[in-house]
């Protein structure tokens, strides 16, 4: 537990091949109404640059490989009883269909997930389970203010993912920057900042990681980005850290 007091990307020269693909991914775009990111087919980790913030009381889906399907889904609660002048918000991890996150389970049988730090190696012998996973708390009881969780005010830490394509398990991982707010009484904000994954399957991938043999340069990438953010629903230390927690 913690208590708080108060607190370019450079565009790249593209080659006429990535013109080319950036103009089917354009066509595919307006014709699906879902973006799909242009890729080399002989690609290794396709890395995606992002800023999507994600609010209080919002759904926001990742779609790692972009096909069109989320594969995981960030929700951040925020709550409030008036009668006890208690607030809560809690920033969590939803996998879709048989999807795992890298986590870990605290004394209290609390699910959460390990805010990683880069270099560490996603693959086969992470710590991955099914079912959700919590980042952080943050919450509010009269004048005490309190934030929890291996991701409570972080910058640049990576959650491990685990994830299908085409019935193959593929790994990958997405980057945030996680705050809780002691001006707005506890509640959790959190930006997506990048998110990358390997192409081939059952091959291990490297937080931080974002290149490969022939990837997708990151202003083809940022694409994948604007169809992240036209899909967003709204609705209702180092050694932890190289440790899987």
């Amino acid at each position: 537990m913690k208590r708080f007091s108060a607190p370019c990307h450079t565009p790249a020269k593209l080659s006429n091949s990535v013109h080319h693909q950036l103009n089917m991914y354009a066509l595919a775009a307006s014709a699906m109404g879902v973006g799909m990111l242009a890729q080399p087919a002989d690609a290794r980790i396709v890395y995606t640059q992002a800023h999507v913030k994600i609010a209080p009381n919002q759904q926001i889906p990742l779609d790692l490989n972009h096909d069109g399907i989320a594969d995981f889904i960030f929700k951040d609660t925020f709550s409030t009883t008036s009668a006890s002048f208690y607030r809560a918000g809690v920033l969590s991890i939803l996998p879709a269909q048989t999807n795992e996150a890298w986590g870990y389970v605290n004394n209290i049988g609390g699910h959460y997930a390990s805010a990683l730090a880069a270099g560490i190696r996603v693959g086969a012998n992470g710590k991955f389970s099914a079912g959700s996973r919590s980042l952080a708390y943050g919450g509010q009881e009269g004048t005490s203010i309190i934030c929890e969780g291996k991701w409570s005010d972080v910058r640049n830490r990576y959650l491990g993912l685990k994830f299908v394509i085409g019935g193959r398990i593929h790994f990958g991982w997405a980057r945030l920057n996680v705050t809780c707010n002691v001006a707005q009484q506890g509640r959790t904000d959190a930006v997506l900042t990048g998110y990358a994954y390997e192409t081939v399957p059952n091959k291990p991938i490297v937080t931080g990681k974002r290149r490969g043999p022939d990837v997708v340069p990151d202003d083809a990438a940022t694409l994948g980005h604007l169809a992240l953010g036209a899909s967003q629903i709204s609705g209702s230390r180092r050694n932890e850290a190289a440790a899987g927690r």
